[in-house]
Parts: structure tokens; C-alpha cells; sequence
């Protein structure tokens, strides 16, 4: 992929992820070309990309849109990460550097912070933090093609944006989640940090889907 063809599919992606540009919308390359101030080839190269990915589709006669995401979707998508990810936790339970444990709780004391306000920047910090306790935890793991695996799963729009979703109480037990995930990590206890991690995950699924269920417009 060329430089200018990385810039375009690094924008469109965040764009996609964040949610600027919404599910079913158009991915038109003229205008994305002229948005972005490049020609048609880059704007192509990351279609493909997004495309392979799953972010977007292309249907014949119709060109490119980011891709919609229904209930049953999101169904496997969290069965599948609680699978992948509480598999995970177990591994980085045995094999987790202790230098890396410190940042964990820090990230917690910071997601909690942010929890106490949940103001909507507050909740996209979440979001971002929440990113990077689990990359840590999976990083951990010491599998690439577990963290390859995850990557198709994670994210997902309606992922990345869940914490937007949370009711105050929904967002306080994924935060004891997240500190009983670093507890066992510390006690190096794969069958507590698995089970720990489904459970999150899971959670994460029914906060989800009820929000879906009440807004099918999401």
C-alpha cells in the first residue's frame, strides 16, 4: 500500500470506528478523493483494505458502504471475543511480565475516575483505556496469532463505542470486572482471569444488545 493510500484507509477507519461516518452510509471515491485531497487510487487501496477487514462492502452497482452490523452479527462477534479473550487471560496469567501490572492498575484508577463523571469525552477516554488494558492483557498472552485473531472481533464500531451505551451501574461492574482481572493476573490464576474475562465480556454483549433492542437505529 503507498504512504497516501495508508493515510486514506488510517482516516477512514477511524472515521468508521468513531463513528463519524455511519453504517450504510456511502463510500464514494470521487468524494472521498476529493475530502482527503488525493486521487482515486489511494481511496481504492483502502477500500480494499476496509473492505478485507469488514468494515466496509462492496455490492455491485452500488460501490462501497460501510457495513451494517445486525443483532445476530454482534451475537457472534461477543461469543466469539469472550472465547478468544478469556482463553487469553488465562495464558497472560501465567505468563505476564510483573512490570506490566503497575500499568494495569493504573489504567483502572484512571477508568474509574473517568466513571465517577461519565461525561461523554469521559466515556471516549474510557474507551481508549479500556483499548489498552486489553491489548496489554492479550499482548501478555505472548500468542501473535491470538492477538491476529482478536483484531477482526475488537473493532467493531458498535465496540469501540459501547461505553456510550453504559447506565451508571452497567459501567461500575465492568470496572470491578477490570480490577478482578488484574487481581488474578496477579496471583497468576488462569481459571480466575478466564472466567473473569467471559464474564466481562459477556456483560459487555448484554449492555449491548439491550441498547440495540430499545434503538434498533444505533
Amino acid at each position: 500500500m503507498t504512504n497516501a493510500g495508508q493515510d486514506a484507509y488510517e482516516a477512514l477507519r477511524s472515521a468508521i470506528l468513531k463513528g463519524s461516518i455511519r453504517p450504510g452510509e456511502r463510500l464514494g471515491e470521487v468524494e472521498l478523493s476529493s475530502q482527503f485531497g488525493v486521487s482515486r487510487t489511494p481511496i481504492r487501496e483502502a477500500l480494499r483494505r476496509l473492505t478485507a477487514e469488514g468494515l466496509a462492502v462492496f455490492q455491485p452497482n452500488r460501490g462501497a458502504r460501510v457495513a451494517e452490523w445486525s443483532i445476530s452479527d454482534l451475537e457472534d462477534t461477543y461469543e466469539i471475543r469472550a472465547r478468544l479473550e478469556s482463553y487469553g487471560a488465562a495464558l497472560a496469567a501465567q505468563r505476564i511480565d510483573a512490570d506490566c501490572l503497575p500499568r494495569l492498575s493504573l489504567l483502572c484508577d484512571q477508568m474509574d475516575q473517568r466513571a465517577q463523571r461519565m461525561t461523554p469525552q469521559d466515556l471516549d477516554d474510557i474507551a481508549d483505556l479500556n483499548a489498552e488494558l486489553h491489548g496489554l492483557v492479550i499482548g501478555a498472552a505472548g500468542s501473535p496469532r491470538l492477538t491476529s485473531l482478536l483484531s477482526a472481533v475488537v473493532e467493531v464500531p458498535l465496540v469501540v463505542r459501547a461505553f456510550r451505551l453504559y447506565t451508571p451501574e452497567a459501567l461500575a461492574r465492568s470496572m470491578a470486572h477490570h480490577r478482578d482481572l488484574v487481581a488474578a493476573l496477579r496471583a497468576r490464576d488462569a481459571e480466575w482471569a478466564s472466567s473473569t474475562m467471559r464474564a466481562h465480556v459477556l456483560a459487555a454483549r448484554r449492555v449491548l444488545l439491550d441498547a440495540m433492542s430499545d434503538n434498533p437505529d444505533l
